[in-house]
Parts: C-alpha cells; structure tokens; sequence
C-alpha cells in the first residue's frame, strides 16, 4: 500500500466548485451576456491570471491595493492575481497598440481573484463580463457601454433594470473644498461610495475619522445630495434613450462614487429592484489610466458586470433554462452483438447536433434506463437483437415512458422536433 498521504476533500473559503447542474445555469447567463456584447460589436480578448505585480498595483486606490493577491514566484518575481480586467487590458493596449483598431471596442469574461472577506455573494474568485471603449472621448462611447449594459441585462430577462449614473466631476467639483494634504479628495469620495452599503451615520463617522469635523461631513454629505445634473451626463442620457434604453430605467444619483480611483468622468452601476444584494456592475470613463500605465495617452469607457450575482438573481427569478443544454438521448449498451449498430447510432445522432451519450458498459437495461431518469436525460436509445435483427431502434421517451420501434432516421426526426 502506498505510503502517500490521502488529500483532504476541501477548498479554500471564498472560492467554489461548479457541478454540472450549477455549471449550466452559468453558462445560460453567460451565453446572454455573450449574444448581446457580439450583438454591439465587441470583440473578445482574455490576459493572463498572473500579472507582474508592478502592473496591478498602485491602479486601484490604497484600500482596493490591500485586495490584490500577491506574491514571489521561484525566480523571485514579484507576481499578483489579476484583480479585475481593465488594468491588464490597459497593459495589452500599451504592448500591443501597433495591431488594434484606433477605436477598440472588446468583450473580456475571464475570472478575477480578491482577497476580500467572503460573504454572501461576495467571494474571492469570481467571474467578470466587461465591455470597454477604447480611443473616443465622445459622450457617444459612454452611451454605446449603458445601452450594451442595459441590454445584456434584458436580454437574460430581468424584469426590472436601473442603471444609476452620475459624473465624477461633480463630485470632484463638490468635495475638492474638503480636501488636504493629509486627506485627499479620492479618499472622501471612496468614503462616500459607502452610501449605498452603510448608514448615512455610519458615513459620516468614517469621515470624521479621516480627518473632517462633524460639521464639515454633514455639509458635504447635503451638497452631494443636491447636486445638479451635469452637461456631460445629460447629453449622455439623451444618447442612451436614442440607442433604446428607456428613460425610466436611468437615474441620475449624485451620492454614486465608484470607489476606484481611476474613473474620471461619467459612472453608473446596474440594480435589480428585486434583488437587494446590491450593486450588479459598475463602471464608467477613465481617460488617464491607461496613459499613468504606459505613458500612451488613451482615453476609455466600460463596465464589469457581477457575474456571480446575476446568476444567483436570474435563478430566484426563475429565469435560466437550461433543458435543451445538456444530453438529449442516452444510447444504450445492449450486449457485444449489438454494440457496433448502438456506436453506430450515436455517431449518427451526433453528426445532427443531438448532444448524445454512450453508456460507457455494457450492462442491464432496466440499470440503464435507471441512470438515464437520475441524470434527466429525456430519451433512450435500445439497440437488442430483435431491433438490430430489423435494422430498427427502440425510441423511449423517459417522460412519459412511452416507446416506439422505428428507423434511426425517424428517431432522429422525433428527437430534432
């Protein structure tokens, strides 16, 4: 017997495994995501899980750095998870400017790493779907992101979606007064973008904390509040309402602060009145960061949306479907006589995209059929002497245990229909 010690059945807190079941009802949502981001012209590109660490930090904001998984590889590099996609991206656009498009458009879908605390719907491994405009300053760039945001989110069927947006000069032109040396404007903001997660009390303590008195907190919390609508935001949302989003579905919001430190005009994050876990994407324009990463000047605009989140939502809403993703048809291992016409059959089927499985023995039937109704597998194909004798196929629809003894073509025409 083997001296090697047995590994314990575990994962690490704040990451998951996907069991096929779970697996599909992902790969819905996903779809939906994917069909709308083509739908606008975005194309696909996916970056490394690892980064030098010099990369990712330093991009985020002091508190946001303290999430990103660090460490030294063998050679003595120091290396970090990818934290979310817009920093590597930038990185791509710098390395690779030669060969994309003036105005690149792209899709990423790929899973970022945080070492946050895990809870309810927050974990430290987790699925991104982000869009981005690169190369246009244009109110038009941030309105093709809102649309394409908007939706993506329909297309899965949400029967309700807010988009609440605000401009960041605005708060920068509200909160620059409250600012020092010892306290910077993007720390008050970060604070701010609280709002929405903590109690206004809660707020303002974490303010005077940072240095502001109670008076000062207060002041800028009620200047926030009645902050107008910016130039900027309302020609945006003029363009969005003329790409399709209705009206009613954007609100402007003047507490809304995004707590990266890179954004620098319009913001906006998705909610599902339903759903009050909170926020199910973020994004905004960023001109500087890709110039602060690379020296190249490129201004940009996008989203990521909380993957995980929507799943979990789409699934209490009932809105996955996912019987016409997995296998429609067992095919049955009858005995050795009969088992080169049951391979038969299922290549056959599976040259008409029927998603078919062999059982992979040769065993009871009523064993077979037993494994076809645990696994929700709607059909059966029995190939036996009497069958292979006449050149036909039992068809048995699992669901209401009804069969028929027909051609494979025929089969094939029940099973397409």
């Amino acid at each position: 017997m083997s001296n090697k010690k047995l590994i314990t059945p575990r994962i690490l807190k704040g990451f998951r495994d996907f069991l096929p079941a779970e697996k599909k009802k992902r790969d819905f949502v996903l779809e939906k995501i994917k069909q709308t981001f083509e739908l606008f012209g975005f194309e696909p590109l996916e970056t490394p899980t690892l980064e030098y660490a010099s990369v990712l930090l330093d991009k985020y904001g002091e508190e946001a750095d303290k999430m990103v998984y660090t460490f030294k590889d063998r050679g003595g590099r120091e290396l970090a998870l990818r934290y979310d996609q817009t920093v590597p991206t930038a990185r791509v656009l710098a390395q690779y400017q030669k060969q994309l498009p003036r105005c690149f458009r792209r899709y990423q879908l790929q899973n970022v790493f945080r070492a946050d605390k895990p809870q309810k719907g927050r974990y430290r491994e987790f699925t991104q779907c982000d869009i981005d405009i690169f190369g246009s300053t244009s109110p038009l760039a941030d309105a093709e992101i809102i649309a394409c945001a908007y939706f993506a989110f329909k297309n899965i069927g949400y029967p309700k979606i807010v988009l609440r947006l605000n401009d960041r000069r605005v708060l920068f032109d509200v909160l620059q007064k409250y600012a020092s040396n010892k306290l910077p404007v993007l720390s008050i903001i970060q604070t701010f973008d609280k709002l929405d997660k903590k109690p206004e009390a809660e707020v303002l303590q974490e303010l005077t904390n940072k240095g502001l008195t109670s008076k000062q907190g207060q002041e800028a919390l009620r200047e926030i509040q009645r902050a107008k609508i910016s130039d900027n935001l309302r020609q945006i949302i003029n363009l969005s309402q003329a790409l399709g989003v209705p009206e009613k579905a954007m609100q402007f919001s003047p507490s809304l602060a995004r707590g990266l430190d890179y954004y620098t005009g319009m913001i906006f994050e998705v909610v599902l009145p339903e759903d009050k876990t909170g926020s199910f994407g973020g994004g905004g324009r960023y001109d500087n960061l890709i110039a602060k990463l690379s020296g190249i000047d490129i201004p940009a605009v996008g989203i990521a949306f909380g993957f995980d989140r929507m799943v979990e939502a789409a699934e209490k809403l009932n809105l996955v479907t996912t019987e016409n993703t997995g296998v429609k048809t067992l095919v049955t291992c009858f005995d050795a006589a009969s088992l080169p016409r049951a391979l038969t059959a299922a290549s056959r089927l599976r040259e008409k995209n029927i998603n078919t499985e062999v059982f992979p023995m040769i065993e009871k039937i009523d064993k077979q059929l037993k494994y076809a109704d645990k696994n929700n597998i709607p059909y059966v194909i029995i190939i036996g002497p009497d069958e292979a004798a006449k050149n036909m196929v039992t068809l048995k629809d699992m669901k209401t245990g009804k069969q028929e003894t027909l051609t494979l073509e025929k089969a094939i025409n029940v099973l397409k229909a």
